[in-house]
């Protein structure tokens, strides 16, 4: 009996906790529902009493409290989680950009498990799983209304073991299986930073991270030396990241003095912020373009819609994900936390992002462009036109596997500058006979 009673005052405790934490930022009118929740709590340490004492199996108090917790989070929204002290360790190591597993973001749609966007050059990535894509099965355990914490932990694993993925691709109406090996996810805050042609400039970034703005830095110097007279910054297949990270790359482009973003949730002291661009010497006359797909989230989609509102680049893709909203973090005393969605993005101009996502100035839909036939001399095959073009070859230079010649959207952005530096270029000349 008496660790009967032990358990029940455990359950008082944690939920006594939240309720005077919450009563804090509540007025007087809230008073009836201070009661209600007076009442829940009885409901809540009963059914803990009638666990204690009538389930099949004992069970620990730790393990009823945590799970209670992970039921209750999970009952918010997506993106809220309680994590146990191994998941949050865990997601320490992520922020850093280095972690195991198949490689990609996910969150839960409608009930089912879905994918953000796979990581560049992971197994998922790979094998080909795409944005959108419905996860039915790990390993034949079926996905819905899996918990996010619960899904993770059955697709990480040691690298070299294999998981098994059942995919509903709702697009092509089609159920694919795959196998993929487990694999050490290490990521590159910067995948490409080069002149493509023209002086146009060409940065990849695929996730906001710790050091990403270091990376961004050297990379656009590096690319001023070489003559970059105009920016493409491909935000496609990126998940977001660390906010403040999101906010001082958008911080780079913008005048001083601009909001780049601000949140919105039910504590206006704590969770109304506005972030403000604060960088003394901005690039503001760099002509820009972003690049944008249904795989661009949070982070991503923060920098597209503030530099979209003050329209200092053009938007260039699909329209992005949609995951607008803030998560807190907030440690716990053993070493667990709770991930905690406290407010909602919105671009400098109120637009929300959550749910809507960023639509581009100008669509483009992703396609690979076809390159002209090879020319072959009467009689000549095809595999000894080949063989001639490998014999010409410098055999000890390493190919460059980044054709963004065959990209449809990359191209499309090239030209989009190419416009602009002429539109620039008419302008001034226009202005010179003016003024002569």
């Amino acid at each position: 009996m008496r660790r009967h009673t032990k358990i029940i005052i455990v359950g008082i405790t944690v939920c006594a906790i939240a309720f005077f934490t919450t009563s804090r930022a509540v007025s007087e009118s809230g008073k009836k529902k201070k009661d209600e929740l007076f009442k829940q709590v009885a409901l809540f340490s009963d059914a803990l009493a009638l666990i204690d004492s009538d389930y099949v199996t004992d069970v620990s108090p730790k393990d009823l409290i945590y799970g209670a917790l992970k039921g209750m989070l999970s009952a918010l929204d997506p993106y809220s989680q309680f994590m146990d002290p191994d998941t949050y360790s865990e997601l320490k190591v992520e922020t850093q950009g280095r972690f195991g597993g198949i490689g990609i973001e996910l969150t839960v749609k409608d009930g089912l498990l879905t994918v953000i966007t796979p990581i560049e050059d992971t197994p998922a990535w790979k094998a080909g799983i795409k944005s959108n894509d419905r996860i039915v099965k790990i390993n034949d355990e079926l996905m819905r209304d899996v918990l996010l914490t619960d899904a993770v932990k059955k697709l990480r694993g040691r690298p070299g073991e294999p998981v098994n993925l059942t995919i509903l691709r709702e697009s092509e109406k089609k159920i694919l299986e795959f196998k993929l090996i487990r694999d050490v996810i290490k990521i590159q805050e910067i995948k490409e930073a080069r002149i493509l042609e023209d002086g146009i400039g060409y940065i990849r970034l695929l996730e906001f991270r710790e050091n990403t703005l270091h990376e961004i830095n050297q990379a656009l110097e590096q690319l001023t030396k070489k003559g970059m007279t105009a920016l493409i910054l491909d935000l496609r297949n990126n998940p977001g990241g660390l906010l403040e990270t999101a906010v001082t790359v958008a911080d780079k482009f913008i005048p001083n003095g601009k909001k780049i973003v601000y949140t919105k949730g039910r504590n206006k002291k704590s969770q109304d912020l506005e972030f403000i661009s604060r960088l003394p010497h901005p690039i503001v006359n760099l002509p820009m373009v972003v690049l944008i797909n249904e795989g661009s989230a949070s982070g991503s989609e923060i920098v597209a819609a503030c530099l979209k509102d003050y329209k200092r680049a053009v938007i260039v893709g699909t329209k992005s994900f949609g995951k607008g909203s803030v998560q807190t973090v907030v440690p716990l005393g053993d070493g667990s936390a709770l991930r905690l969605t406290t407010s909602k993005y919105f671009s400098p101009l109120g637009k929300e992002i959550h749910g809507k996502g960023v639509m581009p100035d100008i669509v483009v839909e992703a396609g690979k462009i076809d390159t002209a036939p090879l020319k072959q001399a009467p009689g000549q095959d095809t595999e000894e036109v080949f063989n001639q073009l490998e014999k010409k070859e410098d055999k000890g230079k390493v190919p460059d596997l980044f054709s963004y010649k065959l990209d449809n959207q990359l191209m499309q952005s090239v030209d989009i500058l190419k416009a602009i530096k002429i539109y620039h270029k008419l302008n001034n000349e226009a202005g010179a006979h003016a003024g002569g």
